[in-house]
């Protein structure tokens, strides 16, 4: 198939109530409105080709951008790609899903992910710390630099109030996933949750709310979850 071809498909498929609640969420035109089930039956066809998934998201369509995110190969997407990607992200589903998504699949995940999260853009920073918040999910303890983790905990715990609106939203899912996923630092991840309390994040009026870290790293103890890794950060 080509890119032409499943974006005429998506158009098809979109539904104007499902595009307004993406809209009121802050996706920005243009966006047909499909939903991800839907998204998924085209996925099957075309998984892992990474050539059209590239095409798919310089459409600039936000379907096909998150699309292009679903079927992409992250072990062939190169820096240059990447970059692009998040450069070309115009809103939070993009920057804090589909573009850490395809980079912590990625060989330079982390190298970039360190990168990001010093840029003054508030899109590509928050996009930073969730590509770290989705390393620490699929990647084994073993292979994490476990010293480097601590010390991103106590930038947060030191810089979250003073950072934009995403970025404070990413910096606090960080938080979350590490004490989720990392076992060795839950306790640590708890007492950062704890030291930084409730963060406030404009969500644009709609009704999300900002997770609590503490309570929802909790959970997740007592269900006896901790540590158990994704095997990949998509869904």
């Amino acid at each position: 198939m080509t890119a032409r071809e499943i974006v005429d498909q998506l158009k098809k498929l979109g539904q104007a109530g499902y595009k307004a609640t993406m809209l009121r969420h802050g996706v920005k035109e243009p966006i047909f409105g499909v939903k991800i089930e839907d998204m998924k039956k085209i996925q099957k066809r075309v998984n892992g080709d990474t050539a059209l998934a590239l095409e798919l998201y310089d459409t600039g369509i936000y379907d096909a951008m998150y699309l292009a995110g679903l079927i992409a190969d992250d072990s062939k997407m190169t820096r240059k790609d990447l970059n692009a990607w998040v450069a070309k992200a115009n809103c939070a589903a993009l920057c804090e899903y589909t573009v850490p998504w395809v980079a912590a699949g990625s060989p330079n995940g982390r190298e970039l992910a360190l990168e990001w999260i010093d840029s003054a853009k508030e899109g590509v920073a928050s996009a930073g710390w969730s590509t770290l918040s989705s390393l620490v999910a699929v990647k084994d303890d073993a292979d994490l630099d476990l010293a480097e983790i601590k010390r991103l905990l106590q930038r947060v715990q030191k810089s979250i109030p003073t950072q934009p609106n995403r970025v404070r939203y990413a910096m606090n899912g960080f938080v979350v996933s590490v004490g989720c996923y990392v076992r060795p630092l839950t306790d640590l991840a708890l007492q950062t949750a704890a030291k930084i309390g409730s963060v406030t994040v404009d969500m644009g009026g709609t009704a999300c709310k900002v997770p609590n870290a503490a309570e929802y790293i909790r959970k997740v103890q007592k269900r006896g979850s901790i540590g158990k890794k994704r095997k990949s950060a998509k869904c």
